[in-house]
């Protein structure tokens, strides 16, 4: 397959499939080659705008031998379902967030995927974003010492506001669905969870669509945890469907013996980077040729990358599936109360690549491997 382009075939034409579909034309080393929808109407327009096969069901999709990965865009209760179809079919995958809705689930797909000789990649992927990199290779360099307190700030707003269907979303809350992304983040550059002690609730249960039909809230739209990491870094993470991007609280704020970093999204990779020593005052870093928002794509591209050279592939499906682990945690925490142990463990993504002799030191003694496989741009 090195001689020619990734063929990725879209399961679930939804909102996301148009930034995956947009971002995907800037990789030569992917290419859609179909899609499909439970709505045809969907599938149809997508493949008008991206090209490819229009596929009238899922198993037509997974038996096409023009497929080599299948791309999970569906909604979070169905990702287990199509992912192992998918597996099942002899299909690389990489999947939306949440890999699957328990941890007993997602580590069934690690095995699977690994029986199979098969990839299974999952989003979320902004640990490789270009400002997240950046802050990553100043925190692996020592920039500000020994970080031990990070806080995550994911207070993402009322999805019924702008999303046409967000009934899904209210159904397993914004840690599931928003906070995987710092706690992606976090693990990828400090490693394991090991304990979590979590609140949540319902702080606005009614609730109505755009098209002003009314539903009613089913998990914690409000959510508070506090994850202890292998390494002894303590995080607070804060999750809302209720409180508004407008939040001044925002971004991760990391916080080392001789300063603190502070980074003003854990999505966009043109985030706003800026370093302040212990008792100072932030000042700005430079994040030169950041990709404005979110390139979605970007993990297909190194998907692809990892494929031809024979190597893994960054977004580990382990990785992922600890993520899931610590979702459950969390909810057994809320549930009933008390400190949950997360028992799981990966190998995380080596880290980006540091500039000077000084830092690479700095990285080795953390226990960051150097090695860095360069990503397609």
């Amino acid at each position: 397959m090195a001689d020619r382009p990734l063929r990725v075939g879209i399961v679930g034409c939804g909102n996301i499939s148009g930034p995956y579909g947009a971002t995907a034309a800037a990789y030569p080393n992917v290419e859609i080659v179909g899609a499909t929808d439970i709505d045809p109407v969907l599938s149809a327009a997508f493949v008008d705008r991206f090209g490819g096969v229009d596929y009238p069901s899922l198993e037509a999709l997974i038996a096409a031998p023009a497929i080599d990965a299948v791309v999970n865009l569906t909604s979070h209760g169905m990702h287990a379902e199509v992912t192992t179809a998918a597996l099942e079919a002899g299909k690389h995958v990489h999947s939306e967030k949440p890999m699957a809705g328990s941890y007993d689930e997602a580590r069934r797909l690690v095995e699977l995927a690994h029986a199979k000789g098969l990839r299974l990649s999952c989003s979320p992927i902004t640990f490789m974003g270009d400002a997240q990199e950046a802050a990553w290779r100043l925190i692996a360099g020592g920039a500000i010492g020994n970080v031990r307190v990070v806080y995550a700030e994911v207070n993402w707003g009322r999805i019924e506001t702008w999303h046409p269907r967000p009934e899904p979303f209210y159904a397993i809350g914004p840690m599931a669905d928003v906070g995987v992304y710092p706690l992606t983040i976090l693990t990828a550059m400090f490693g394991p969870a090991r304990r979590v002690t979590a609140h949540g609730q319902i702080v606005y249960p009614d609730r109505f669509t755009v098209s002003g039909e009314p539903f009613t809230v089913g998990a914690p739209d409000f959510g508070v945890a506090l994850i202890e990491l292998a390494d002894g870094t303590i995080v607070r993470l804060t999750t809302s469907f209720y409180i508004g991007q407008q939040s001044k609280q925002k971004g991760i704020e990391f916080h080392g013996d001789t300063g603190s970093l502070f980074m003003s999204s854990w999505q966009d990779f043109d985030a706003e980077v800026e370093l302040a020593p212990f008792g100072g005052s932030y000042e700005p870093v430079a994040v030169p040729g950041a990709f404005h928002g979110v390139d979605w794509a970007r993990a297909l591209g190194e998907l692809a990358d990892a494929i031809a050279e024979e190597r893994p592939h960054r977004a580990g499906a382990a990785h992922a599936a600890h993520v899931v682990e610590i979702l459950d945690a969390v909810e057994t925490s809320v549930r009933e109360g008390g400190t949950v142990e997360v028992t799981s463990s990966f190998v995380a993504p080596p880290a980006p690549a540091v500039a000077d002799a000084s830092a690479n030191g700095a990285v080795a003694a953390t226990g960051i491997p150097r090695k860095v496989t360069p990503v397609t741009r």
